[in-house]
């Protein structure tokens, strides 16, 4: 049984905003909207908050027709599209896999938009377990859906690992309060680092080099 390593999915396998500029452009264009439009629709996106309620906001800005859950449904077919994963994360997991690591992804959100990122990018040729929030009824910070992705991983929580992520309350509280040690990816929003995380960096690519030589 190799060495556990979870990762979350949304900024810290894969980037959001990138993304979500690429769909903003193309939501401009499909409704006639100015192209100054897309800036707006990019700044009004915050990546915590709920989709429905980001759509409920641009459906009243722009007076459309469509129902909410009609624009929620486009967006979630369309970013699994839209995401990129870097040659150098994708080394990253290759490397720590060569090394004996057993590598899971556990992320919260729904799971067509989820598990379409990650068939999309072949994250799920990297990995050996997925667990998303959207299709297993609970979300990190619960300690179960961490069971669920070490299990699935074929490693059990009590014997330790890491959990990488960029949220402070849902996967470095989450990962430390199962017994994990954390790593931290710090986004740029202006966040103190949480006292509960092991390592403090500013990209996933940083925390490779950091398992790879914990022993």
């Amino acid at each position: 049984m190799g060495q556990l390593a979870l990762f979350d999915l949304d900024d810290t396998l894969i980037a959001l905003p990138p993304a979500f500029r690429r769909f903003a452009a193309q939501f401009a264009r499909e409704h006639g909207l100015p192209e100054t439009e897309q800036e707006w629709l990019f700044a009004a996106w915050d990546p915590y908050q709920k989709r429905d309620e980001y759509f409920a906001l641009v459906r009243e800005r722009y007076g459309l027709t469509e129902p909410v859950e009609d624009l929620w449904r486009l967006y979630r077919r369309r970013m699994p599209e839209l995401v990129e994963l870097r040659d150098e994360v994708r080394d990253g997991l290759v490397a720590l896999r060569r090394a004996g690591w057993r590598l899971g992804i556990v992320s919260n959100g729904e799971a067509d938009n989820q598990l379409g990122k990650i068939k999309r990018t072949g994250l799920d040729r990297l990995v050996d377990s997925i667990a998303v929030s959207g299709a297993l009824g609970v979300r990190k910070p619960d300690a179960e859906i961490f069971r669920i992705a070490a299990e699935a991983a074929d490693c059990e929580l009590s014997a330790g690992g890491w959990m990488v992520g960029d949220n402070a309350q849902a996967d470095i509280g989450g990962g430390a309060a199962v017994g994990l040690r954390t790593v931290w990816i710090d986004s740029g929003k202006g966040e103190s680092a949480p006292t509960a995380a092991t390592s403090v960096v500013g990209d996933v690519v940083e925390a490779f080099p950091i398992l790879l030589t914990y022993r």
